[in-house]
């Protein structure tokens, strides 16, 4: 059979477009970049990875932590393979980003306005409860979900629980001696869509001590929001 020489440039000229979009997809998954923006007119940093069009993940972090922890447990890398939008930040005072004298709930509601997160997943352990539970309780329709990764905070705003109006993962260690696993149970006993997932032979910072299962269960949690 004979086939023109204009018939095989079009083959490797199609083969090779495939090829070079596969190889920017790939690259675009893999990319985590730092950026900053303000918030008050104070300087806020971030680690940025995943698609622009994917649901958007919020991370915060806890006291010991900062954006780049999400980096070395792998969980930036994960989210953004699986085509979300992942954004960890640098609360005020850790990181990159100056402390501020700030209402923490009212800053991370500035915080998602200035980088135009719609409806993002909120991902708040520890310490960061401070900023996620006030948002939470006050405006959960600006949000598509919260995993609740062991939050300080649970007990002040128990009275507030049920205004909690979006689906709602609480994920403790089985070793955590800082906050109980019973302040999971407190969080989800108000909320209409809640789960709790204990990770057996972790402590208080879960995603350290057992990153595969965090990553497995928050996708899990995810999947129905897309």
């Amino acid at each position: 059979m004979k086939i023109n020489k204009q018939t095989i440039s079009k083959r490797i000229l199609a083969h090779t477009l495939a090829l070079s979009m596969a190889m920017g997809s790939l690259a675009l998954a893999g990319d985590i970049e730092s950026k900053c923006t303000e918030v008050d007119a104070g300087k806020v940093h971030y680690l940025q990875a995943g698609p622009t069009t994917g649901i958007p993940i919020l991370l915060l972090h806890g006291g010991r932590f900062h954006a780049g922890t999400w980096r070395e447990t792998g969980t930036l890398q994960a989210l953004s393979d699986e085509g979300y939008y992942v954004i960890a930040i640098d609360l005020p005072g850790f990181g990159q980003t100056p402390a501020i004298i700030t209402k923490p709930g009212e800053w991370l509601g500035k915080l998602i306005d200035v980088l135009q997160l719609d409806r993002p997943i909120l991902v708040s352990p520890s310490l960061s409860g401070r900023f996620s539970l006030p948002l939470v309780v006050a405006h959960s329709d600006r949000l598509r979900g919260f995993v609740a990764v062991a939050p300080v905070g649970i007990q002040q705003h128990e009275n507030a629980m049920a205004s909690i109006m979006v689906p709602l993962l609480a994920i403790w260690g089985a070793n955590d001696t800082l906050i109980p696993i019973s302040h999971a149970d407190l969080l989800l006993k108000s909320v209409s869509h809640g789960r709790k997932v204990v990770v057996p032979n972790a402590g208080h910072a879960l995603y350290m001590d057992d990153a595969a299962t965090f990553h497995k269960e928050l996708i899990r949690f995810f999947k129905p929001m897309e």
